[in-house]
């Protein structure tokens, strides 16, 4: 098996709780340091993990005992950590967005690349039974040549329930750049990259109010589109049709469904490790659920950083990649554009589809087969 990776925490904000609970269970990865700006959430945080200790961030970039940070800020600060980190010789797992734009995503690449050093990003949900499932079903043919898909995410709004919400609607937020790496990144696992975009988008309630928390009742302004909705181009000739919005009370649309020449695939929410894949062709006698085929059983957020751990032991690529992250974000800011000028646009990044993740009932236990 090997040491596992050190890792050291930058944020330990909303999400760190989902991933530190899992991290503490995984043997190819052990959490030493964590910091925040306000050291009080750090010092909750390493209250959770044995061993861990609260540290400045330039303690923790300083600490050569780190090997790994796992960046849990902002989307506003992404790149400014990851390039700190880079610059000391640490690799770097980030919460999506990979960087707050485009440019500085591309410098964050550059950067792990110049320094021989890896890049991963969330999400890693679309290494789980779920998605994993749905694209061994669409390899495996069962649904003929895919022609096209949907993908539907809509809610109203983050501030129903997280506590300090704005940052949601600032640069690098919005349905699309929050919520739209989970369903471009299982499109691409599933159809492979996008080659142009067109698109809409708006703002219909520019004004948001707090529903929980201390801050419960306080009003802020939108500074992003708030519901956009978009025609994707693959490289393989399908088409999605993608809407994201945080302006839409219900809907019982599937968040994908992917069509093919001989038959249809019901995938399951993206932001999910797990769910059941339905699929209708000519000889499944209806819908039916599809039992799992693929991907890593029983697994939850940080199993991409642990996939990465296992790959630079391993020596060979990573799943949860900064080119696929950066071929997301990409496709998002074009299709942003796209809508701001009622036009089409191609978009100029492309990557590689990271291998099938083989149906792999003991997670990080034995090291699944290539």
């Amino acid at each position: 098996m090997g040491e596992p990776l050190n890792v050291g925490v930058v944020g330990a904000g909303n999400i760190s709780g989902a991933y530190l609970n899992t991290l503490g269970a995984l043997p190819d990865l052990r959490v030493v340091a964590v910091s925040d700006r306000d050291r009080r959430r750090a010092l909750a945080a390493v209250e959770t993990m044995p061993g861990s200790r609260s540290v400045t961030l330039d303690e923790l970039l300083a600490d050569e005992e780190i090997d790994v940070v796992l960046n849990l800020t902002t989307p506003g600060a992404h790149a400014e950590v990851a390039l700190a980190a880079l610059a000391v010789g640490k690799h770097v797992y980030g919460e999506k967005p990979l960087a707050a734009n485009p440019a500085d995503a591309a410098a964050v690449v550059e950067a792990g690349n110049r320094a021989r050093l890896r890049v991963g990003c969330a999400p890693d949900t679309v290494l789980g039974t779920g998605v994993q499932t749905a694209r061994r079903t669409i390899e495996d043919g069962l649904i003929g040549t895919p022609t096209s898909a949907t993908a539907t995410m809509v809610g109203f709004g983050h501030e129903r329930w997280h506590p300090d919400p704005e940052f949601y609607y600032l640069p690098g937020g919005g349905p699309l750049l929050d919520m739209g790496p989970y369903y471009l990144s299982a499109l691409v696992h599933l159809l492979g990259p996008v080659r142009s975009v067109a698109g809409f988008g708006g703002r219909p309630r520019p004004l948001r109010t707090i529903a929980t928390g201390p801050r419960a009742g306080t009003a802020f302004e939108t500074s992003v589109d708030t519901h956009v909705t978009g025609i994707l181009e693959h490289e393989n000739g399908a088409l999605t049709t993608l809407i994201m919005s945080f302006d839409v009370a219900a809907s019982k649309a599937s968040h994908i469904e992917v069509h093919g020449s001989a038959g249809s695939l019901v995938v399951p929410d993206p932001n999910r490790f797990d769910g059941d894949c339905e699929m209708w062709n000519p000889g499944s006698g209806g819908w039916r659920v599809l039992p799992p085929s693929a991907g890593y059983v029983g697994a939850r957020r940080g199993f991409g950083l642990a996939e990465m751990a296992r790959a630079i032991r391993e020596g060979r690529p990573h799943r949860a990649s900064a080119d696929l992250a950066y071929h997301v974000l990409d496709c998002s800011y074009t299709l942003l554009e796209a809508a701001d000028r009622r036009t089409t646009l191609d978009v100029r990044s492309r990557c590689e589809v990271p291998p099938l993740v083989p149906l792999n009932e003991h997670g990080f236990g034995p090291a699944p087969s290539q």
